[in-house]
């Protein structure tokens, strides 16, 4: 099922990456509107920008949402037991050796003054 979703995810990627080179930069629009070009393309003069952005928006949800669900995916099969985590040790306040902040160490002590 990770594959499966892995390998959809990545078509999804490419298919992003490429639609995007398709489209046109907002500099070549200047030329399209007094007519250099607009008889050459596939949409016509006006339609291209719909078309593309509706399918840039819906490609790059599906995205996201494979991009999510991967790590909902990944986190929930890569689970640490508490076995192998390290035992925590619980020093009481009375019992530490070590001064308060704020406060010098004992003259006693071996900490560095």
């Amino acid at each position: 099922m990770e594959n499966a979703i892995l390998v959809f995810h990545f078509v999804v990627a490419v298919a992003l990456v490429v639609l995007i080179l398709l489209q046109q930069g907002k500099g070549a629009e200047a030329g399209a509107s007094f007519g250099a070009g607009a008889s050459q393309t596939i949409f016509g003069s006006g339609g291209s920008w719909n078309f593309f952005s509706r399918t840039t928006a819906i490609l790059a949800t599906i995205f996201f949402v494979t991009s999510i669900t991967l790590a909902v995916v990944a986190k929930n099969r890569n689970v640490i037991d508490d076995e192998f985590l390290p035992e925590l040790m619980s020093i009481p306040a009375a019992e530490s050796d070590l001064p308060s902040v704020g406060q010098p160490p004992a003259a006693g002590s071996d900490l560095p003054q």
